[in-house]
């Protein structure tokens, strides 16, 4: 870990341990005791926010030992596959790591193996300070089922503001506009869009879906509203088509993880990069880049004025070995000191309204423009992250996606689209 990172890390949990002191817990210190384990995907670049976490709690409940189960793996992908051995067989960790929306309440909440959490909300006076449409994505008519830790943006453009001046090349507005400088970029022996392993290229899917559809045409897919067999979705598939000709799809992006995607932005030889808000935490904190300068960011083309979210949160299984413990924690999860101690070095904003994202000690100057956007930005859910469509339809998407890219026919994805959409009930239908 960087000496600039350690320092982070000390300020952070020294301000939040020193407000937590005033802060209400759920439980008093001392009746807490045994073993938390806290189960999650935040390893490598995104370990030390989870860190920051567990040193707080550590500090409230000194008698429980915490197991940090963290898999590996981005976007939980293979997380979510160990929880589910886990949840099966009858042995659920205290507490998990999940997007908020339908990736739990579509699976778990599904199965009532999730205890309801509205107690807490109302204990700690949360519903005063978590925005209302964010308490209703946790939320079905029986209950609230996760705590938000953050607010992450999954459309999200990176660059090096540096190389593309040395290139000539302004950061494209649309996807058109991206289109037009490929070719400049291929000729300067650039790949013009880096892209990773398969999730990431889902990923892109999403950012390009949003950029041709807007809004509401987005929205209109998980309501039924928009039509999926008609031309301006056909358009979705086209113009992703034609990104993926640009990019280094199909060349050496299997296997390659999403922070080393973004390592070809910092290195100059890629130009651009579509990914969540937690490239801003990699970059800035393993990479000690100065957002601005070291890189820059935009929504992704034809997005401006939308800010397409996902949330990670954790909650509380039926049978948690040590319930109490695992109530201390989702209490610090939500806490104005746990979300002011885990979010800057994660590279994502508060979920809280009242977080200090105006203090430049805590939050830096991307992150203070991410949660500009968040306040007037037209808000959508990602899908690829969550928070727009059940896990049935998340966890196939994929498959779409590679009979596009085998097949190149538009018709054909939107046909597989469609029947994913009415075999999974995703789609408002």
């Amino acid at each position: 870990m960087s000496k600039r990172l350690l320092s982070l890390c000390s300020l952070v949990i020294v301000f939040a341990v020193v407000v937590g002191s005033f802060a209400p817990t759920a439980r008093a210190q001392d009746d807490l005791s045994g073993s938390l384990e806290i189960f999650s995907w935040w390893a490598g670049s995104e370990g030390p926010a989870l860190e920051a976490l567990i040193a707080l709690y550590n500090e409230q409940h000194p008698n429980v030992e915490v197991i940090n189960a963290t898999v590996a793996g981005g976007s939980g992908v293979n997380a979510r596959a160990v929880l589910k051995t886990r949840m099966e067989g009858g042995e659920p960790p205290d507490s998990f790591q999940v997007h908020a929306g339908q990736e739990l309440i579509g699976t778990w909440v599904a199965a009532d193996r999730m205890e309801d959490l509205t107690f807490l909300f109302e204990e700690q006076g949360w519903f005063e300070v978590f925005p209302e449409g964010l308490i209703d994505l946790l939320s079905t008519d029986e209950g609230i089922w996760s705590v938000p830790v953050n607010i992450h943006r999954s459309n999200v453009l990176w660059y090096n503001p540096a190389k593309l001046e040395e290139w000539g090349v302004e950061v494209p507005a649309t996807w058109d506009d991206f289109l037009a400088v490929c070719p400049t970029l291929q000729d300067a022996g650039v790949t013009p869009l880096v892209v990773g392993e398969a999730w990431t290229v889902n990923h892109l899917w999403e950012s390009v879906a949003l950029g041709v559809l807007g809004a509401e045409g987005w929205n209109g897919i998980w309501t039924g509203e928009t039509d999926l067999e008609g031309e301006e979705f056909l358009a979705v598939w086209d113009t992703f088509g034609k990104v993926l000709e640009c990019s280094n799809f199909g060349e050496d992006n299997e296997g390659l993880p999403w922070d080393k995607a973004t390592d070809r932005i910092a290195d100059g030889t890629a130009a651009f990069n579509v990914m969540g808000d937690w490239a801003a935490g990699y970059m800035t904190t393993t990479l000690e880049l100065v957002p601005g300068e070291g890189f820059g960011y935009a929504p992704a083309p034809g997005t401006d004025g939308v800010f397409m979210m996902l949330s990670d949160s954790f909650g509380l299984p039926v049978d948690a070995p040590n319930r109490d413990a695992a109530i201390a924690w989702l209490t610090l999860l939500g806490s104005k000191e746990g979300q002011d101690a885990f979010n800057p070095l994660k590279g994502s904003i508060p979920a809280r309204i009242d977080g200090d994202v105006t203090n430049p000690e805590l939050y830096n100057t991307y992150l203070q423009s991410a949660a500009a956007d968040w306040a007037v930005d037209t808000i959508v859910g990602s899908l690829v992250h969550g928070a727009a469509a059940n896990e049935n339809f998340a966890g196939n998407f994929g498959s779409v996606v590679d009979l596009f890219t085998t097949s190149g026919a538009p018709e054909a994805a939107a046909a597989e689209f469609i029947a994913l959409c009415e075999s999974s009930g995703a789609c408002g239908g």
